[in-house]
């Protein structure tokens, strides 16, 4: 199953994973084969799907010469083995499938996710380094941004890595302090000070 390296001939079961140097019995070259265990088992059967013996029997709707074996349990169609997802003890099929995974409500088949909290500091603070700290107008529009986001996405499923809401908190603090800032500045124009 495993060719040699050099002659190519297949090497003995019994010289695979044992973590040492061994020789080929055919050429005596020196080596090492560490395979993973998965190389030996054989392939598991997938379902075929039972074809309809009377009219009487339900039939898959999207094989309709295919028994149907369950319902979905999102839409309620008939289902054949070869079209019955099981995902958490429920049977789905694939359009119900791909709408939970498009629309993100299988938390299970979740693949990405936008970080809110990155973003929102994001908007926070780069308006402040854009235009170093002297010409901040932005900012009187992005710290309300900011702060509609912390309090839209607190509770929003954060990166597929656990991580805290400090960047939520930095996000907050920071354009609370330029809304701050701008109250000042605009009282100040106002009573002309």
């Amino acid at each position: 199953m495993i060719p040699c390296t050099r002659c190519h001939s297949t090497l003995a079961a019994d010289a695979l994973n044992t973590g040492a140097l061994s020789t080929c019995s055919a050429c005596g070259v020196t080596l090492q084969a560490d395979v993973y265990p998965a190389l030996f088992t054989g392939r598991a059967a997938g379902h075929v799907g039972e074809l309809l013996r009377s009219r009487e029997e339900a039939s898959c709707f999207y094989h309709p010469d295919k028994r149907a074996s369950k319902p979905c349990s999102s839409c309620g169609r008939f289902l054949c083995a070869l079209c019955d997802i099981e995902l958490e003890g429920k049977h789905l099929c694939p359009i119900c499938l791909e709408r939970g995974k498009s629309g993100e409500s299988m938390t299970q088949l979740v693949d990405r996710r936008v970080c809110y909290d990155q973003v929102a500091l994001l908007v926070a603070f780069v308006p402040i380094i854009l235009f170093a700290f002297v010409f901040f107008i932005p900012t009187i529009i992005t710290a309300p941004i900011a702060i509609l986001m912390v309090f839209r996405y607190w509770n929003a499923p954060a990166s597929i890595l656990p991580h805290s809401k400090i960047r939520f908190v930095m996000a907050l603090i920071l354009s609370v302090l330029q809304m701050i800032g701008w109250t000042i500045v605009i009282f100040n124009l106002a009573t002309g000070g």
